[in-house]
Parts: structure tokens; C-alpha cells; sequence
């Protein structure tokens, strides 16, 4: 049976600040480096795969990897350690643990703690990314889906991860992984272009693959994900009572694995499953299901009939 929502902080979160510290010359530059080199690979793939450098090698080793670690995030990050859908077996938690940690949108400890806060102020001051935070007239809106799209990745600041995911800093398996955050990353380009250049024995099946599968892939994920942060909260279908603008967008829900049904889950934080209308396509619910059917994840918070129509408006 599906839970009521929770807010996603703990009892003892109210005295700490928001924010502790500010990211250190070093990991601002890192930040820069994963939005801008796949954001340049992206902008490349056009003209390169007009004729040449493209091949299905590489179109099968991208969509792999798309999916594994779009599903890191939608699942694990998201899904599991931010909201507790769903209870996971030690295996199934360290994985998507990893699994997430190769989508470049930051280790598991600091997404969740993003997330956590965005969810307990949510397009009011304090959210890190709502597109509502300089008014509503063009040049507000303009500045605002910027800022809630990827320029709020520019601020120094650090969400404060002793407020809002103590949990996971007190989990040994989930502090290992987050360290290990730079290598998984460095992995998830090294690991496409090892298989391409096994698989087509070239170097430049391995280039190529590097370039497809790993910066194409991860700036198409980076732009999905941003886009539930930014366009998911600006336009849309709003059929749920929630605090916020959170909205559906129904043409981003097969790219996001089913995270545009925005609406529903900021209605009902906890729910295991976004989309929960007929046709509300939902991947990562699915492998949820799937997850419960293997023993390896339990305790899921699926919708109940009752439930929704309490939220709906």
C-alpha cells in the first residue's frame, strides 16, 4: 500500500543551514568540464554523423549505456536513496549506487541531497533549481528556465548533505561509491570506447565509440534530466493537488524512463510509480516491478485507487 508523502529531511534537519561550504576551485572546474565537453560533443554530432562516424556499434553501445545509467538515476538516485519508494537488497542498492554515479550529474550523495532540498522547498527560496525564483514576466521566465535547466550548476554553494541525507553519509557501501565518484565517471567514457575498440578491433572504433557512447550519451541524458527540472515545472498537465508548479510532460516520458509524469510525484513523493494514468508511459516503475518479481527489492509504495483520488484535484 502506498504510503503518505514524507519530507524527504530528517527530524533534526531544522537547525542546520541550507548549504555548508562552497565547491573548491577544482570541483567547479569539474562541473564546468562535465556540463561543457558533452554539451560540445552534442552540438558536433550532427555534421559527424552526416556520412561518416557513426555506426550501429555505436548506436547499440550509446542506447546501452543510456539506458543503464538513466535508469541509475531514475530508479536509484531518484526513486530509491532520495524518496524511499522501494527497499533494495545490499547488491541491488551498491548497483544502482554505481549505476547513477555514471549519468555525470554528481556523486549519489550530492544528488540526493539537491534533490531532498528541492523537493522540501520547491519553487520557493531555497529551492536549487526552480525556474520561479525571479518572477513571471518574459525576461524572468527567460532567466528562470536557464537557471533551473543547468545554470544552477554554476553556483559555488553546497547543499548541506549532514541535513538533508545523513542517511546515506552513515552508509558505508553508499560513502564508498561516492568517493569513488570521479573514477566511476572516467569509467563510464573509458568503459564504450574499451568495447568499441574490442569489439571492431580499431582505434577508431574505440574514438568512436567514446564519442557516441560516452559524451553524446551522457550530454542527451544531461538535457533529459535537466529538462524534468526545468520545463516539468513550467508547462504542462497539472491533474494532481501539489504544492508547486510540478507538471506532465507527456512527450519526455520515454526519454526520462517515465520522470516527466512530474506531476503526480510531487503530489505524492513516495510513490514508486509517476505515470498512473492509461497510457502514462512509466519504464522505470516497470523495472521496479520487475526488481519486486526477483526478490531484490521489497516494501514498494505503489499507487492504490484511494490514494489518487485524494490527490487529484
Amino acid at each position: 500500500m502506498l504510503m503518505p508523502p514524507v519530507l524527504q529531511e530528517r527530524p533534526s534537519a531544522g537547525t542546520a543551514p541550507l548549504t555548508d561550504g562552497r565547491k573548491s576551485d577544482t570541483e567547479q572546474a569539474l562541473v564546468i568540464a562535465f556540463m561543457v565537453l558533452p554539451l560540445l560533443a552534442l552540438a558536433a554530432a550532427v555534421p559527424l554523423a552526416w556520412g561518416w562516424g557513426l555506426t550501429w556499434l555505436d548506436v547499440g553501445i550509446a542506447s546501452a549505456f543510456y539506458v543503464l545509467s538513466g535508469l541509475g538515476i531514475t530508479v536509484g538516485f531518484h526513486r530509491y536513496f532520495t524518496h524511499g519508494s522501494f527497499k533494495a537488497a545490499r547488491p541491488l542498492r551498491i548497483a544502482l549506487a554505481v549505476a547513477g554515479s555514471i549519468a555525470f550529474q554528481g556523486s549519489v550523495v550530492g544528488w540526493v541531497a539537491d534533490h531532498r532540498r528541492h523537493h522540501a522547498f520547491s519553487d520557493k527560496d531555497g529551492d536549487p533549481h526552480s525556474p520561479w525564483l525571479f518572477g513571471t514576466g518574459p525576461a524572468a521566465v527567460a532567466r528562470g528556465f536557464w537557471h533551473s535547466h543547468m545554470g544552477w550548476l554554476l553556483q559555488r554553494d553546497r547543499t548541506n548533505a549532514r541535513r538533508f541525507a545523513p542517511d546515506l553519509l552513515a552508509d558505508p557501501d553508499i560513502a564508498a561509491v561516492d568517493r569513488l565518484f570521479v573514477l566511476l565517471t572516467l569509467t563510464s567514457l573509458g568503459l564504450p570506447a574499451l568495447i568499441g575498440g574490442l569489439v571492431s578491433w580499431s582505434w577508431w572504433g574505440a574514438a568512436t565509440a567514446l564519442f557516441w557512447a560516452g559524451l553524446v550519451r551522457v550530454a542527451v541524458l544531461h538535457h533529459v534530466t535537466w529538462s524534468i527540472n526545468s520545463i516539468c515545472h513550467m508547462v504542462g498537465d497539472r491533474p494532481f493537488a501539489a504544492r508547486d508548479r510540478s507538471a506532465n510532460v507527456w512527450w519526455l516520458a520515454v526519454l526520462s524512463f517515465g520522470e516527466s509524469w512530474h506531476n503526480l510525484h510531487h503530489a505524492d513523493p513516495t510513490c514508486a510509480r509517476h505515470g498512473v494514468k492509461r497510457g502514462q508511459v512509466d519504464i522505470s516503475a516497470r523495472i521496479i516491478r520487475i526488481f519486486e518479481k526477483l526478490g531484490w527489492a521489497h516494501s514498494v509504495r505503489w499507487p492504490t485507487a484511494r490514494r489518487l483520488e485524494r490527490l487529484t484535484r
